[in-house]
């Protein structure tokens, strides 16, 4: 019998990538996803049609982090042997917009899922990992920062991610659930949404090359961040269930670049000056903002094996090439249009 698995945010940047890992390794892989009047599973349609990943076993369900029934309903009829929670309003700056609901599917979802695993009479076959964040460190107090810092979040979303990660914590303690956190830093990809800063910078960039816009409009330029490859940072999450003993992981690179760096870079990737095209708007100003995020990795490398291949100009010149192909093709479609 292959291991099963339960991802919520299954259809994220991160959930396509942990479902293609764990089907690549025998996994059969159930995944919630919210109903909708449009399907939104591009990021996994691919593996129902991919031979080498046999979609065949891939499920998904209907369900939502708001809802605690489903929840226990899913986990009572699919007896997972893993489940990951990365299911969340994940977009920072939209937290304070909405902090309410995030708060409720970010932090309280967790609770919603670590009951469950206890109504179901699963706490001793399931291994469970909660997608905990960087954004808990918010006004760092310590650089680089580890598994020990003091965490200070600076948004809805890191404080509903830092109730998350303290009750998985209870739960490992007071229940003996084998429970881990994962404090990934900022990882990108091309299956980043378009509103996160790093695929806003890639995809105006390319689009900007092309033609098809003049500028980008962004807020703090100074912001410093950890950027690493989400792709690989899945890794680490397998990783984390796979260990005798259940603990918390900072997953990083230990390297920190500011958003006009990597405006930089993405723009001579193309071959432009960054400074001719991209504003400043402050409309996408924080109400308080994190200035700084480098984390240390040591224990992840030193416990798990594992450390980033994938460097920041690699990681920027893998999302432009993605994009400039995303551009050529908008612009082939443009002109094949009749004109109005």
């Amino acid at each position: 019998m292959p291991k099963r698995a339960l991802i919520t945010g299954i259809t994220g940047q991160d959930g396509s990538y942990l479902a293609e890992l764990l089907l690549a390794k025998g996994y059969e892989v159930h995944g919630v996803i919210r109903r909708s009047s449009t399907f939104n599973t591009s990021r996994i349609d691919h593996l129902y049609s991919d031979p080498h990943l046999n979609g065949v076993r891939l499920f998904l369900h209907y369900g939502d982090l708001a809802d605690s029934v489903q929840m226990v309903k899913l986990l009572y009829q699919l007896q997972p042997d893993e489940v990951y929670n990365l299911g969340a309003q994940s977009h920072v700056r939209v937290s304070f917009d909405i902090p309410e609901y995030t708060g409720d599917v970010d932090g309280v979802g967790a609770v919603r899922i670590l009951e469950a695993i206890r109504e179901a009479g699963l706490v001793k076959k399931v291994r469970y990992y909660q997608a905990s964040s960087s954004e808990m460190f918010g006004k760092v107090q310590q650089v680089p920062q580890t598994e020990t810092t003091p965490f200070w979040p600076r948004s809805p979303y890191g404080c509903a991610k830092m109730y998350a990660y303290w009750l998985t914590v209870n739960y490992r303690e007071g229940y003996a659930l084998h429970a881990s956190n994962g404090i990934l830093f900022n990882h990108e990809s091309p299956r980043r949404g378009e509103t996160f800063v790093t695929r806003k910078i890639t995809r105006a960039a390319t689009r900007i090359k092309m033609g098809l816009q003049d500028s980008l409009f962004l807020g703090n330029l100074d912001a410093q961040r950890d950027w690493g490859y989400a792709k690989e940072y899945v890794e680490m999450m397998w990783l984390m269930l796979q260990q005798d003993a259940p603990d918390d992981y900072v997953v990083a690179t230990n390297e920190t670049h500011s958003v006009r760096e990597f405006c930089q870079e993405a723009f001579a990737c193309v071959g432009l000056d960054w400074e001719r095209h991209v504003k400043y708007d402050a409309r996408y100003e924080r109400p308080s903002e994190v200035d700084l995020l480098i984390g240390n990795p040591a224990k992840a490398q030193r416990q798990l094996g594992w450390e980033p291949k994938v460097r920041f100009k690699e990681l920027v010149k893998i999302m432009v090439e993605h994009d400039l192909e995303l551009a050529r093709h908008e612009l082939q479609v443009s002109r094949l249009r009749p004109a109005a």
